[in-house]
């Protein structure tokens, strides 16, 4: 289970406060989404999860299974489970997709105390998971992400997630530059990932994302704060009324 208690959160070197008492609890097997209006403190709460740096935190605390994460490294808090997709995947020049995805997650196995994956496994287990993906095989053997278009580097990323096999997934504004054959595609890879022993957090600014990947709550955040809670249905209102109620002007 996800617990967020309280959490107070500031840019490192600025007094700005974005986070401001943040208290969210997502247990395992639940799918929660967070929706809200630019500068509400979205993706800072993403970042801060993952362990970012440029962000400190003031106050309140982390728990991931009943453990306080907040002192942890970022690769520590995969080792425990946690992984993020960005909304903007980074292109790394020079370092093929599979080299990369082979590393990362023997990284994390060995992390885990788990045995690493031979090649042969690998290869196994990489083309099945590609393949539900709808990703061309031949596209792994390029430098990561660079040169794909927007639906490729996400479903890179959602492929990343399947072979880290994490149990918290922070999907920050996952949507973000798809049509809608890719957002079909990069969801159905989301969603075959829900499972009992996976809590995810869905980041996004439009009801769209929720028609496929939808989830068991909705949570608005508005000023560094959940400032309602709701089922699915709550973000079919948010897409009718905007967020005019929770920032005090038109969205």
């Amino acid at each position: 289970m996800l617990e967020i208690k309280n959490l107070h959160v500031k840019l490192e070197d600025e007094d700005k406060v974005i986070l401001k008492g943040l208290s969210l609890t997502v247990p395992k097997g639940e799918v929660h989404a967070i929706m809200g209006p630019n500068g509400s403190g979205k993706s800072t709460l993403a970042y801060v999860l993952a362990g970012r740096e440029g962000y400190e935190i003031t106050e309140g605390d982390i728990l991931w299974n009943g453990e306080s994460i907040i002192g942890m490294e970022p690769d520590e808090r995969a080792a425990k489970g946690v992984f993020l997709a960005f909304q903007y995947p980074m292109e790394i020049p020079g370092v093929a997709g599979l080299t990369f995805l082979r590393t990362a997650a023997n990284a994390v196995r060995k992390k885990r105390g788990e045995a690493e994956l031979s090649t042969p496994e690998f290869m196994k287990l990489v083309k099945e998971r590609a393949a539900k993906l709808n990703i061309d095989f031949e596209m792994l053997k390029r430098p990561v992400n660079v040169g794909f278009s927007g639906g490729e580097k996400k479903r890179s990323e959602i492929l990343q997630m399947a072979m880290l096999e994490p149990s918290l997934c922070v999907l920050d504004e996952t949507d973000s530059g798809l049509d809608i054959d890719a957002l079909r595609i990069v969801s159905d890879g989301v969603n075959a990932l829900r499972g009992p022993d996976r809590a995810m957090l869905v980041i996004t600014h439009y009801q769209r994302l929720l028609n496929h990947i939808v989830p068991d709550k909705v949570h608005v955040l508005a000023d560094g704060r959940i400032r309602k809670t709701g089922g699915k249905e709550l973000a079919l209102e948010l897409e009718k009324s905007g967020y005019a109620d929770f920032t005090g002007k038109a969205a």
